[in-house]
Formats: structure tokens, sequence, C-alpha cells
């Protein structure tokens, strides 16, 4: 089931903030009671915030939000938001007589969607947690995932409209959600039946080609920027983990993109996600049966994101369909 996406998993609010000026914005996954966390970074062009203390070698156990946010480098500024925000609460680790909140943070680039000067920043950050709540996630060309676009191995302007989708599972008495910003150079595939959804098109638009097919037929990609690209992901559940499990719950969530996207992990994508466990349903449940879910729910969310996605174009933003436009004419 669905229900809520990522606000399902208990001790989890969500909000977005959407830049009316250009496709761009962030998202924020709060978790006001503390989360255990872990980080798996795939792709080799990451820009990232606050990753190496999730190591379960260092010493901070839990954080208290996550950021995904357009914008490239640049968007990293929105964390400084999000801090902000907790602080006003009095959310974050007690250090003497101030509290500092724990906030991770990973971008996606947007940049060629429109005005590049526009991007998120702390105002940014600060208004997507004034938007979070516990209801169900907005999904499709919002947040982190107003800018995003997929299918560009032959380019921006032969791909399509990428999103942000989230799915939930609840198994036992634990649920285990992902919530998902799709902007990958790849095709987003539907592992059920291997067709494309959406994806790189034909030079002249009108079908989508199977970029791995093309390229495997001799096509050649386009000159592909380094950073480009990059799918983040938050995965969340109520169950009871360690902080070495948590790490182990975004590595094998990574298999959930590697289900839906292809090609995934490549070096102009920064690949990111996250784990979060609240352990608000008191229940320690076999690492292994997680896994198994985090990956399914990682997979779901990124078909939600695109099925949900806006076409976009004009004032300075490439013309991309969405998989709704393309929904009866799949490969």
């Amino acid at each position: 089931m669905n229900s809520g996406g990522i606000t399902s998993v208990r001790g989890i609010l969500c909000g977005h903030f959407t830049d009316t000026r250009r496709p761009t914005g962030c998202t924020v996954v709060l978790a006001p009671d503390g989360a255990v966390a872990g980080v798996d970074v795939r792709g080799a062009a990451p820009g990232t915030r606050e990753t190496e203390l999730l190591s379960p070698l260092n010493s901070v156990e839990r954080v208290h939000a996550v950021l995904l946010a357009g914008g490239s480098a640049f968007g990293l500024d929105a964390a400084a938001g999000v801090m902000r925000w907790l602080e006003e609460r009095g959310i974050g680790v007690q250090v003497g007589a101030v509290r500092v909140p724990i906030v991770p943070a990973a971008i996606l680039f947007d940049l060629m969607m429109g005005d590049a000067s526009i991007r998120p920043d702390a105002l940014s950050g600060h208004a997507a947690c004034a938007a979070a709540s516990a209801a169900p996630v907005a999904e499709g060309s919002v947040g982190a995932g107003a800018g995003a676009a997929v299918g560009k191995l032959f380019g921006l302007a032969r791909g399509m409209k990428g999103g942000i989708g989230s799915a939930a599972i609840t198994l036992h008495g634990v649920t285990v959600a992902a919530l998902v910003a799709v902007n990958a150079t790849g095709d987003v595939i539907d592992p059920a039946d291997g067709r494309i959804v959406a994806g790189a098109r034909s030079a002249d638009g009108r079908t989508m080609i199977g970029a791995a097919q093309a390229i495997a037929a001799g096509e050649w990609p386009d000159a592909l920027q380094i950073g480009a690209s990059t799918t983040l992901g938050v995965v969340a559940t109520d169950a009871v983990l360690t902080k070495v499990e948590a790490n182990r719950l975004a590595q094998v969530a990574h298999d959930g993109l590697a289900r839906s996207i292809v090609p995934v992990h490549t070096p102009v994508d920064g690949d990111t996600v996250f784990a979060l466990a609240t352990g608000a349903s008191g229940i320690t449940l076999d690492l292994t049966v997680l896994s198994i879910l985090a990956a399914e729910v990682t997979a779901r969310a990124v078909l939600r994101a695109v099925r949900s996605a806006q076409a976009v174009g004009g004032a300075g933003v490439p013309a991309l369909p969405c998989a709704r436009d393309f929904a009866a004419t799949a490969p």
C-alpha cells in the first residue's frame, strides 16, 4: 500500500518548497524526536553536507532532518534554514547552553531549467519546514523534484520531466517508506514488465528509444557534464535500528534505484540515499526483511515520481514532456 508515503512512518514529517520563478525547490524530511541515520553515496558526482557524521565510526547517533534540494551545490544553503527552524523550536543536540540540529543534506543539478541564479537558499529550507506535516506527501514536479529531468544520455533536450515520489509498505506493525527525487541521466523502467516509463527520446522527440538499447546499437551519448543529474532518496522506518543497520538499509535501498533507473550510479550522477529509523514502533524486525522492503519502496517511489510529473517548457526552460504524455506509446 502507499497511504501517505514517507509520512506513514511514525515520527516523520515532510514538506516541500517549490520556487515559482523557475522549476527548482527543496524537500525536507523532519524527525523532530530524532532518528538513527545512515547514508550511502553511489553516484560519482555527489553534492552533500554532514554525511560523514553518519558513519558508524563517528559519534552522532541521531539526526533531526534530511534535506534534498535542487540548485546544485548552491542548494546546500537551504540546510541552514532547516537548522534555524529546528533551533527555533528547541530541537537539536544539547551542547552546553545551545541545541545544535543535525541536518544532513544532498543536492541535485537543475541549473539548466531556467535562470540559474535562482536556487534554493536558507529561506527556502525554512519554508519547507514550515510546510511540513504528517499529511500524504505531494508528488511530481514539486520541491526537490521541481526541476528534475530524466533520460539525458543524448542531451537534456531529448529527455523528459522527472520529479519526486514516495511509497510505503506496512508489515507486522512496522512501516518502511521511501521518498525519491528522480533527476537521472538514465531512463526510468517499470521493473514489473521492463517497459520504459520516462527516458531518452528520439531525435524528433516523438518516441522513447531506450537509452541502453540505443547505445548497444551504436548510438553515441551526448557530451555529459559532470554532476548534471543525480537521484536523491530517503528511506525511513519506524522499526528499531542501530546506526550500523541504518547504514546497511541505505545501501540496499540503492537496489531499488538499480531496478528502476538504467543506467544508474553513473560518473555524472551523484546518487545518494539516506536511511532514517525513528524506532517509534518499538519493534525490531529482521534486517533482511527490512532490506527487501526498502528496495521495493524505493523502486515504487521512483515510478511514482515520474508518473506524477508535469511537462515543462518556456521562459528559458527546455520543453520536456512527462510520462503521461507517452503512457500509451512506451516501448
